[in-house]
């Protein structure tokens, strides 16, 4: 059984944390063609008590006065950005409310860090090296151009051989993007567990993370496990989803299907996050249910 507990995935462990700024300085410099060499410039200031993606698998850091805010997806999912919006809220909050040298009410303005969102890729779905998703997609298409507001994230497909010129610029994300290939192939003729075991030992030795993976192999094999875990729930769901329309006779997005879900066990948390649908409707809808019981 997965450790439902266990939420770090293996991108974060890597990437988000203070003993890795060095991992991290390298894949800011990929992404940004930088050539920054001080480690001890990054600020991690990531929420470890707010779910970003549906797991604790984000890392936020501030360097030279850019808010960096880098996720990672095993699935593609159009609404990143309005995800991303909500995030930096929680994020410019954290930083703001209780700092006794900031006013946000008087009449100095306020410098804040710039915001850059990036989503790394590695799910099994054929996508693009790189995509720009942007919050007005989600707007009516004749309001677009006129919104006050506008969030674009940045998405990079890291699977093993694609964007091979900045993924080589990073040598722990190359050697990550080998160890998710590597379980995948195991995957297919093993249980999941002897795929990661397998990947660590056939991992060359001079790769710079294999040491960490060793060190922490059973937190590294519950992290891949919960993730591709979860990555079959989310296709159950769906595929749930389709059926009860199918046999209802109703749309996908319909209250109705969310209720029979809801009665078959399936969580608000659950339902939000593996359906996508808005956490508002799904409160209300089970709200109601609990009232009408």
């Amino acid at each position: 059984m997965v450790n439902r507990e266990h939420k770090d995935r293996l991108f974060k462990m890597i990437f988000g944390r203070e003993e890795h700024r060095e991992w991290t300085l390298s894949l800011y410099n990929a992404v940004n063609g930088t050539a920054y060499e001080d480690p001890s410039l990054i600020e991690f200031n990531t929420m470890e008590d707010v779910l970003f993606m549906g797991m604790k698998n984000d890392v936020s850091f501030v360097l030279d006065m850019w808010f960096n805010i880098y996720g990672h997806q095993s699935t593609f999912n159009p609404n990143v950005p309005v995800r991303c919006l909500l995030y930096l809220g929680r994020l410019w909050s954290k930083r703001l409310i209780g700092n006794s040298h900031v006013n946000i009410y008087g009449k100095k303005l306020v410098e804040l860090p710039a915001p850059k969102f990036v989503v790394f890729y590695n799910g099994s779905e054929d996508e693009a090296d790189a995509l720009e998703l942007r919050l007005s997609d989600a707007f009516p298409e004749n309001r677009r151009e006129k919104a006050d507001i506008e969030l674009k994230v940045r998405m990079i497909n890291i699977n093993h051989g694609r964007n091979k010129d900045l993924i080589g610029k990073c040598r722990p994300l190359y050697e990550y993007s080998w160890f998710i290939a590597r379980i995948r192939k195991n995957s297919l003729t093993m249980e999941m567990e002897d795929a990661v075991d397998l990947a660590i030992k056939e991992m060359p030795a001079d790769f710079r993370i294999k040491a960490y993976l060793i060190a922490n192999r059973e937190e590294v094999r519950m992290s891949i496990l919960t993730e591709y875990d979860e990555a079959k729930m989310m296709e159950y769901f769906k595929e749930e989803g389709r059926e009860e329309g199918r046999k209802e006779g109703i749309d996908f997005r319909d209250s109705q299907m969310i209720e029979n879900m809801l009665r078959k066990g399936k969580t608000v948390e659950e339902i939000v996050e593996f359906c996508d649908y808005p956490r508002e409707l799904v409160e209300k809808i089970w709200e109601k249910m609990k009232a009408s019981a």
